[in-house]
């Protein structure tokens, strides 16, 4: 891997240690080695470490110039990850306990070769990546249950998904995890078609449906998993899924502002509410609920994914509102496209391109399925390629694992977003993490090798990526 390291060699930083000392370089003393790891599109490298890559003097060369720049700062990181969806948790739990344990500590886990993943979505009562359509309080047709009497997590339990059970697993490796939840419907007795598929909530089910919220909130916390935020329903303006819901933004609004706000404070829910979830095609969706003062007061953000728009839309909506959060969670890759294609538009859009944008997050869709992409619901989605394709206690990882790993193996929960630019067909983030350590993601969307210098302060390297290639730099 020769042909990928620095052409420079040397440091000041190394000099002064030598003749010094550690405890007598300033700490803003340009560290000597950059640990490097490169995924290609062609699959030639899979978080390939990189070797011999070192800052020198910056020379002066005709390359493209990516400076790295703490004095900017944005917004604080709070994790990248995966949708934990009832299908991933029934095959992770179908695996031998050995395989499982193995599976999780690499996932979730920190470390050499440990994914490090630090955030997840589930879903409140099923997803369309299911096996089965439920909520915590279906009733048989005609009866409803306005004071939830009937409220249960057993479909999550470990007589059906064994969703919680593997919770509280994944949990035991990293106690610091976050978990947001968004439900895909609510019982159908709530809504105006009487079905899991579409339709509305219907206005005098606003304030039952705020207390279902609690009761999941506080029996999930029961059950030793506390709940970050929710968002009070996943792609509230795509109906056709099984299941869904269509929620208006007035609607969303009024539901905050009247219901849900009311009853988390009356409760001392502290779960954060989170706003939208769904396509960039649609900021003033969000904006619609934030000018509101009276319902923004309950909305700590807004969150995104991108089947439509552009990712930008993120960094509109947190101009218009700079005091919440935005979070970008969720992204399919898809059965029939190539590693190739979903490494370059994901890695540019949903790694750099959210982040970039002020995302706090950065989520792809489904963590497991099996090979024939199931399990989901009788209409949920039959294409949908998971992170990691399990097959008994075998696992394939597939290129939304690589696509977070850039990722989440190198930038810690708690990492701010610092200065880094986008030139020559390269494009870049930039962190530093808690530990002071800095961490450049990019992109070479060239389709030939490219060269370019990683400068930070008076300091560069020259890098080479390979075409269509991602890399992350360490230093």
């Amino acid at each position: 891997m020769k042909r990928y390291s620095t052409l420079l060699f040397g440091s000041i930083a190394t000099v002064f240690t030598a003749c010094f000392g550690s405890k007598h370089i300033s700490r803003h003393a340009v560290p000597s080695v950059i640990e490097a790891f490169v995924t290609s599109s062609d699959q030639q490298y899979l978080l390939k470490e990189q070797t011999g890559l070192r800052f020198s003097g910056a020379n002066a060369n005709g390359y493209t110039t990516i400076t790295v720049d703490p004095s900017q700062t944005f917004q604080p990181v709070e994790g990248f990850g995966y949708t934990l969806t009832g299908g991933s948790a029934q095959l992770i739990n179908a695996m031998s306990a050995t395989a499982r344990r193995q599976l999780l500590q690499e996932i979730f886990g920190t470390g050499s070769h440990k994914l490090g993943v630090s955030y997840l979505r589930i879903s409140i009562g099923a997803s369309d990546l299911n096996a089965t359509v439920f909520s915590y309080d279906d009733r048989p047709a005609g009866e409803t249950d306005v004071p939830l009497a009937h409220f249960s997590l057993a479909p999550d339990m470990a007589g059906g998904t064994g969703l919680i059970p593997l919770l509280k697993e994944i949990l035991r490796i990293n106690p610091k995890l976050k978990i947001m939840a968004a439900p895909w419907s609510p019982p159908a007795w709530m809504k105006d078609n009487g079905s899991s598929k579409g339709g509305s909530l219907l206005p005098e089910y606003y304030e039952t449906y705020s207390r279902y919220f609690v009761k999941y909130i506080q029996a999930m916390e029961a059950a030793g998993i506390r709940i970050d935020a929710i968002t009070p329903q996943n792609e509230p303006l795509h109906p056709g899924n099984n299941p869904s819901l269509r929620m208006l933004a007035e609607e969303q609004r009024d539901f905050i502002k009247n219901h849900l706000g009311p009853a988390f404070a009356a409760a001392n829910i502290r779960t954060n509410i989170v706003v939208y979830d769904h396509n960039c095609d649609r900021p003033d969706y969000p904006l619609t609920i934030l000018a509101d003062t009276a319902a923004a007061r309950y909305v700590h953000g807004s969150a995104f994914h991108l089947y439509a728009g552009n990712i930008s839309a993120l960094a509109t909506v947190h101009n218009a509102a700079p005091d919440k959060a935005i979070y970008f969670t969720e992204q399919w890759t898809g059965s029939k496209e190539t590693f190739d294609n979903n490494l370059r538009w994901h890695i540019k859009n949903v790694i750099i391109g959210a982040m970039r944008n002020y995302s706090r997050t950065a989520l792809e869709w489904n963590l497991a399925n099996d090979t024939a992409y199931k399990p989901h619901t009788p209409g949920g989605c039959t294409q949908c390629k998971g992170a990691l394709t399990i097959n008994g206690d075998h696992v394939a990882r597939n290129v939304a694992y690589y696509i977070i790993a850039h990722a989440s193996r190198y930038v810690p929960a708690g990492a701010v977003r610092i200065g880094s630019n986008d030139e020559g067909g390269f494009h870049s983030v930039a962190f530093k993490r808690p530990d002071g350590k800095k961490v450049l993601i990019v992109f070479n969307d060239n389709n030939a090798e490219a060269s370019f210098n990683l400068r930070y302060q008076d300091q560069q390297a020259v890098v080479v990526l390979p075409a269509a290639s991602v890399g992350t730099y360490i230093f």
